[in-house]
């Protein structure tokens, strides 16, 4: 019998995560600075300011800082090998999002042991391994603990030049704003855990890592960037916008979609963290007419998105620009 992880978890993939409005009060009572370590061993550069980059950093030395970040989640995919590499691409692109390179990472695992055969654990490892190993990144050990809902992840590693990161607060007036993987993972992931149709495109582009994009962007000059997951493209568009302290313009026609994720959309597959995002992003953006079906798609919980970045980056799409602040940090054009 075919087993169906996907079953198992009340959401799926980054679209179980905290509803953004939440997390942004949680993350305000940490970030006051009133708390600081005695007798610091690194310098932070990046921490909790502007409600939170992709990754902590701390400085080495004036080539070197450290990159650490974690990140785990429920299946978004019924093959567990597959989603073993989602799973590791997305924790991995949190150091590429900050223009970093991984350098070791350890797993993360919570597994309904009385209801799921420990062999189906063992192919979700070995997916996650077999992806930090394509990137040349060092897999060993980790955390497991018994749940009755399957989750799995990575804490990761890395290493980022100080002078050459990129940043939630670095966008500036003038660049434009690129957009390295197509929108519409959120739907698809909804439709087949609904369905059980499996999207192979959707799939690959999951599983694919952000390496290439984020060494293309830095080589490229830029400094500000993002990735896209959990809270849409319009939640991480705001997110930058905020921290810049800049109004960033989506052109919505030139945002790519994955094939089949507009009809997923307007059958109805759209996921709760979807509806959550867009509810929180409205009143920070201007949407001229744009229809609701496409905001939707515009806010889509994305898992294991593409990088987001304020800067052309030459073969990925240009999908607006940044402008100096107006009324509102995000504009929409249809």
């Amino acid at each position: 019998m075919t087993v169906r992880l996907t079953q198992y978890a009340g959401g799926g993939g980054c679209a179980c995560k905290i509803p953004p409005g939440e997390l942004d009060a949680l993350v305000a009572t940490l970030g006051d600075g009133a708390s600081q370590p005695k007798d610091p061993a690194a310098e932070l550069l990046v921490g909790l300011d502007g409600g939170g980059d992709d990754a902590a950093v701390v400085r080495l030395d004036e080539e070197r800082a450290v990159v650490t970040t974690a990140d785990f989640f429920t299946p978004v995919v019924d093959d567990p090998y597959d989603w073993g590499r989602i799973a590791a691409a997305n924790a991995l692109s949190d150091v590429y999002a900050m223009g970093g390179t991984p350098w070791a990472a350890v797993n993360l695992l919570a597994w309904p042991r009385e209801t799921l055969p420990m062999e189906l654990a063992a192919e979700v490892l070995r997916g996650g391994r077999d992806v930090a190993h394509a990137a040349g990144c060092q897999v060993s050990g980790g955390h497991s603990v018994t749940d009755p809902e399957p989750k799995y992840g990575m804490s990761v590693v890395g290493m980022v030049h100080p002078g050459r990161m990129l940043r939630l607060d670095a966008a500036e007036p003038g660049r434009a704003l690129t957009l390295t993987k197509p929108l519409g993972s959120g739907v698809l992931n909804a439709r087949h855990k609904a369905t059980g149709t499996v999207f192979p495109e959707a799939v690959a582009v999951m599983a694919e890592l952000n390496r290439d994009a984020s060494v293309a962007a830095v080589a490229a000059g830029v400094r500000a960037g993002t990735d896209v997951t959990g809270f849409g493209l319009l939640g991480h568009a705001y997110k930058l916008a905020r921290a810049s302290n800049v109004t960033v313009a989506i052109d919505a026609a030139a945002v790519p979609l994955l094939a089949d994720a507009r009809a997923a959309a307007e059958d109805g597959f759209v996921s709760g963290g979807t509806r959550r995002n867009l509810a929180w992003v409205e009143p920070q953006v201007a949407f001229d007419e744009l229809p609701a079906l496409e905001r939707l798609l515009l806010a889509d919980a994305q898992t294991s998105g593409g990088l987001l970045l304020a800067g052309e980056v030459p073969g990925h799409p240009v999908i607006g620009e940044v402008l100096p602040r107006g009324d509102v940090p995000v504009v929409v054009r249809g």
